[in-house]
């Protein structure tokens, strides 16, 4: 891996130096093919300014959704960027259909589906189950487990609010810019039930992970693009409960299948959701082996490796035939 230094980070969008641009000239002259990610501005600009000509790819993770003025001004570098390609890929058929940038800028014969996976080896091989203990969580009572960065797109306000309905605990685990007013808003509540774990390790979470009843995410806004705790909920073969925002949550979790896929911010259909997953053991464990089987057909890391194998190949056969070669 070849990295260069991040000189500066606007909206959370690192921008190298000088070094940068002679790099990744440097080493698309090798390249056999060159893989975008979007969205990230400065992979736009070192492609508008090498211009390597080489087959492109570019996996296309989400809209540009809370920026809207940056968004706009940066729309004509992306359109540009977009019909550079020689594929995008969107990580969920739902995604590819529901992108204004995708459906737009895009031809459809550039545009494919390959869901983002996991590769199951690098994940710890056992828990740190000392997390049960300090959380309280070794009475065998079933639990619901939220996992992420606590974020205002994650739905947490609706999830606190249907953990008033809930009556078993339900554990968050995680730190971000919400976390305090989080607390502060479990606590003027009086829920006893939810347990804030704060930052895990890797082997925590897969403790939490084997724990738990159930995985909860119920993100409101498309800013949720994919969710991976969903992918990581299905390699563990955990039933979901999700909400429909248009994006890839519903394409990992299947309503009804793997899991609940209910309205965002509806507070009741999220409770019953979860209260359904705790008091049936035979739903549980039937959606929880469905979810092992999407995971090893769709979501493992074989299966995302042996489709972008697959298109490498096609954009290196296209560009060939192309160009005479």
């Amino acid at each position: 891996m070849i990295r260069c230094r991040s000189w500066i980070a606007p909206a959370s969008c690192d921008i190298g130096g000088a070094g940068s641009i002679r790099t990744f000239k440097e080493q698309s002259l090798w390249a056999d093919v060159i893989h975008y990610h979007y969205p990230w501005p400065f992979a736009d600009v070192l492609n508008l300014w090498v211009r390597p000509d080489k087959p492109k790819v570019m996996t296309y993770h989400s809209d540009v959704v809370r920026q809207r003025v940056l968004g706009a001004l940066y729309r004509p570098l992306m359109s540009h960027t977009l019909r550079d390609m020689d594929f995008v890929v969107a990580t969920s058929p739902s995604y590819a259909k529901s992108s204004g940038p995708l459906t737009e800028d895009l031809s459809a014969d550039r545009l494919r589906v390959i869901p983002l996976g996991i590769e199951e080896m690098s994940y710890p091989r056992s828990g740190d189950e000392r997390v049960l203990h300090r959380l309280g969580l070794t009475g065998g009572e079933p639990f619901i487990l939220f996992v992420g960065v606590l974020r205002y797109y994650k739905g947490l306000y609706t999830l606190l609010d249907a953990c008033g309905q809930v009556k078993h605990k339900v554990v968050i685990a995680g730190s971000g810019p919400e976390e305090k007013l989080l607390r502060e808003s479990a606590d003027n509540s009086g829920l006893r039930n939810v347990i804030f774990s704060g930052q895990v390790t890797e082997r925590e979470k897969v403790a939490l992970l084997k724990a738990c009843r159930a995985v909860v995410l119920p993100s409101h806004l498309r800013s949720e693009a994919y969710g991976m705790v969903l992918v990581e909920a299905s390699m563990f073969g955990k039933p979901m409960v999700s909400c429909e925002i248009g994006t890839g949550t519903s394409f990992v979790n299947r309503d009804k299948e793997t899991g609940f896929v209910v309205a965002p911010e509806d507070v009741g259909a999220l409770a019953q959701a979860m209260n359904s997953l705790l008091v049936r053991d035979d739903l549980a464990y039937s959606f929880g082996v469905a979810a092992r089987q999407r995971y090893e057909a769709l979501l493992s890391g074989a299966a995302m490796g042996n489709a972008y194998t697959h298109l490498y190949e096609e954009a290196a056969s296209k560009c060939s035939l192309v160009n005479g070669r």
